[in-house]
């Protein structure tokens, strides 16, 4: 069974950093795309940072150059580094991971708020 566990959120001020971790369980998902999203309150979920299996990234406008996103496929799991931040990226912010033929499959979320 697969299962995504995200932690690293938190309180932090204007300017500051986070470093978010999404550890995948149930099988090797060193080839699997990987994503964070995230949801701020009364608005839609919507991508911030994409990692194919070979390590290409893809980012939201409004987060390049400040958030980066890697993963260490050895221990099957996705990291996303925030720096700058700005209260608007104050949200519940999520992992999701697609497995072909599987299905996606999303973590509980981490809430990140960013004080002004």
């Amino acid at each position: 069974q697969v299962q995504l566990v995200e932690s690293g959120g938190g309180l932090v001020q204007t300017g500051g950093s986070l470093r978010l971790s999404c550890a995948a369980s149930g099988s090797s998902f060193r080839f699997n795309a990987m994503g964070w999203y995230r949801q701020p309150p009364g608005k839609q979920r919507a991508l911030v940072a994409g990692i194919s299996g070979l390590g290409s990234t893809d980012y939201a406008d409004s987060v390049k150059g400040r958030f980066t996103i890697s993963r260490d496929s050895a221990k099957n799991t996705v990291y996303l580094q925030m720096n700058s931040l700005k209260p608007e990226d104050t949200a519940v912010y999520y992992c999701k991971l697609v497995v072909a033929g599987t299905g996606t499959y999303w973590g509980q979320g981490t809430q990140v708020t960013v004080s002004s």
